[in-house]
């Protein structure tokens, strides 16, 4: 049984900038209602509660952080701080550790993400990220990189226009979030369903999930999710694969499948990983 939330966002979210400039109405009601930090937030209890923003993927660190813990603010949540790890030396900082123990929220920033699965891989500091979104109602968000470490399996580079052939694709483990499941982040905007579609046909007993910018979905129970925000959420789906050339071919050829099933989902549209069902949301289906 999973108690916690993760949302893993597909990248470029609105952070709440164009209210600054003073644009339109609009604007204001799609950050300050509808956008994805705002989804995020709705999970916590007050506005008291803790988040801590972690920018070890980022080469831009303090900045980004800054960005986040503006934007929360914004939202009404001034108890956000910038939890600052660069290394493995930081994971095992006494201070890290108990802030981890005293937050309600995480929040995983964008770079790369090869840096997350290298610096918290095998620490206790994961080990406790995982105890406490196992047992307590306990919320992991990440954009971009920080979404696509959430998965067991990990993208950690491929050029969408060579994604077509075998080994332009790199894989390696993520932090193990979410177990059967393979993420991708600015999908739509980047051309990556080829990328997604190989890394799936190379594990097609894994579900893809490829995340538009401003775009994400809330996981509840570890298996259930539920898109948000502005784009589109693609599932890919190998269980069914007949045909897959994958394993007899040489590296730069060109991958050839059969049975791939796809979804693709707006905001509110849910999909099961475990019983891999489509569903429309009961609003949807009410209507």
């Amino acid at each position: 049984m999973i108690n916690g939330i993760l949302i893993p966002v597909g990248g470029a979210e609105d952070k709440g900038t164009d209210l600054e400039a003073g644009i339109i109405e609009r604007n204001r009601l799609n950050f300050m209602e509808l956008g994805i930090l705002k989804n995020i937030v709705n999970f916590l209890s007050s506005h008291e509660d803790r988040i801590e923003v972690i920018t070890t993927a980022s080469s831009i660190p303090d900045e980004v952080a800054q960005n986040y813990v503006d934007a929360f603010e914004k939202l009404g949540y001034k108890n956000a701080g910038h939890l600052r790890i660069r290394d493995r030396m930081d994971v095992g900082i006494a201070e890290n550790i108990e802030r981890l123990k005293n937050c309600q929220c995480l929040m995983f920033s964008g770079g790369n993400q090869l840096r997350l699965s290298s610096i918290f891989g095998g620490t206790d500091f994961l080990d406790i990220i995982n105890q406490r979104y196992t047992d307590e109602k306990f919320i992991i968000a990440g954009t971009s990189a920080g979404a696509m470490a959430m998965s067991a399996t990990m993208i950690y580079e491929g050029n969408a226009g060579k994604a077509h052939l075998k080994g332009e694709v790199k894989l390696t483990t993520g932090l193990g979030f979410l177990p059967g499941v393979i993420i991708d982040s600015h999908f739509d905007k980047r051309g990556r369903f080829s990328r997604l579609a190989q890394a799936v046909a190379a594990n097609p007993g894994a579900i893809g999930v490829g995340l538009g910018e401003d775009t994400g979905v809330i996981v509840r129970n570890g298996c259930e999710l539920e898109a948000i925000g502005r784009g589109a959420v693609t599932i890919v789906d190998g269980r069914n694969v007949r045909h897959n050339n994958i394993a007899d071919i040489e590296d730069k050829q060109p991958i050839s499948v059969e049975g791939l099933i796809v979804h693709i989902m707006e905001a509110g549209n849910c999909y099961n990983i475990k019983t891999r069902i489509f569903e429309l949301s009961i609003n949807k289906v009410e209507q």
